[in-house]
């Protein structure tokens, strides 16, 4: 395969057809050069997906993500037949899969890309795809690896160099990062969400076309994967449902509810935990002193209905510059804690305060709204209520809870346009049979 220039390629990882159809007729009109059928879009709807891409863009070059593991001459002919230009094999199939894969596409029109998803030397499976007969190789790193902050960059450019073939690049890339793959000599440039979750997919398009074609970063404020050092400014970007959502519908603490009069607040930070007995406000205090910059008191007082935090407590901490305070019992002064602004959660109010008796304990497991808490877990609290995201998944969720947020930016415009959330994800089709 020979290529003139860098070219960019649209994944469409959709489920449904009709949502990609559209995605991709504005992509083209931005500019966009090859249209891909994820492999999503392809478990979910079938080789339909690719006729209908065809049918749609016949002037375009139609890619078949299909990661073929075995059987390659049969599914590059159904896919060739269905209308791909070319096809995905997986580099880590046998070499007469591979071999097999490339045969029937001579035979019906299709060209190879050997995709290196988690191939250990990249740079020797590639030279032997291009001795088998690919077209190009795929250096990819997958969705989940860039959830745990794993970029393609790393090995990239040695690649480029050595690969006998055009190398295609697909990892997380948005207007930014394509121009750093283009210049580390990378011909195809694969983008999906960049582009597909975008609310003007033409202008997003635009936007990656100009940063390939000058090599030049063209600045953006979504599609970026995040490391440890950004979580708490990712998760004071999302909700506490993204989060739930990016934790599969788990992780929210129940029955403790916001104090705040600001009706977009967040609060997020690691957790400095407490436990503590109905009305000994001891340990939380305490834990004040023991919590820094950024923390959140986490409090199991075992649902009590006395006041083991008040205004004095909040001001403490409101002067360390603790995030919040998670009270699985009872808070007083709560119209003095409004007015401070500090993020206070509780299970209930009372006026009636305990005594400092000092029972309990600091840095321990906790169990607040029926969720574990240890320390160092991350919480995050909105006026939605509150999540634990487990301290070893952070990042991972900090990055899908802002892919959530993406998505769904997208389906709010595709209803102002005039859609229905039923219409979009069209819940009748994917409503469980038995």
């Amino acid at each position: 395969m020979k290529l003139e220039r860098p070219v960019l390629q649209v994944a469409l990882d959709f489920e449904n057809l009709s949502r990609a159809l559209q995605v991709a007729k504005e992509a083209v009109e931005g500019g966009a050069d090859w249209v891909e059928a994820g492999t999503p879009l392809i478990k979910s709807e079938g080789l339909d997906a690719v006729r209908e891409l065809k049918r749609a863009f016949p002037n375009h070059r139609i890619v078949a993500d299909l990661k073929v593991m075995d059987t390659g001459a049969f599914e590059v002919e159904i896919a060739a037949k269905a209308g791909a230009d070319l096809v995905t094999v997986l580099g880590a199939a046998d070499d007469d899969t591979i071999a097999d894969a490339v045969r029937a596409g001579e035979k019906y029109g299709a060209e190879i890309v050997v995709d290196l998803l988690n191939v250990t030397d990249p740079i020797a499976r590639s030279k032997r795809s291009a001795e088998l007969g690919a077209a190009t190789v795929c250096w990819h790193i997958g969705i989940d690896m860039q959830m745990a902050g794993k970029t393609p960059f790393e090995a990239l450019e040695a690649l480029a160099r050595a690969s006998p073939i055009p190398v295609s690049v697909a990892g997380g890339l948005n207007s930014e990062t394509v121009a750093q793959a283009t210049r580390a000599g990378a011909r195809i440039l694969i983008v999906g969400g960049a582009i597909t979750k975008s609310a003007d997919v033409r202008d997003a398009t635009k936007r990656i076309l100009q940063a390939i074609a000058t090599q030049t970063e063209v600045s953006t404020e979504l599609f970026r994967r995040v490391n440890e050092g950004d979580i708490r400014q990712a998760f004071l970007k999302v909700s506490t449902p993204n989060i739930s959502d990016a934790l599969q519908r788990k992780g929210a603490i129940h029955g403790l509810l916001p104090h705040h009069k600001d009706p977009n607040f967040r609060m997020a930070g690691p957790a400095v935990t407490v436990v503590t007995r109905d009305g000994d406000w001891a340990k939380p205090v305490e834990a004040i002193d023991r919590a820094g910059p950024g923390d959140v008191l986490v409090v199991d007082a075992g649902s009590g209905t006395t006041a083991i935090w008040g205004e004095l407590a909040s001001w403490s901490a409101h002067m360390r510059k603790l995030a919040g305070v998670v009270i699985d019992g009872a808070a007083r002064d709560i119209d003095s804690i409004l007015e401070l602004g500090f993020p206070l959660f509780s299970r209930t109010i009372s006026p009636n305060a305990g005594e400092p008796k000092g029972h309990g304990e600091i840095g321990v497991e906790v169990t607040v709204g029926g969720q574990r808490v240890r320390p160092g877990d991350w919480i995050v609290g909105d006026q939605s209520g509150l999540v634990v995201v487990p301290r070893e998944r952070a990042q991972e969720i900090a990055n899908r809870s802002l892919d959530v947020l993406e998505h769904e930016n997208r389906v709010r415009e595709e209803i102002r346009r005039g859609s229905t959330l039923g219409q979009v994800q069209k819940l009748e089709r994917w409503e469980r049979v038995g």
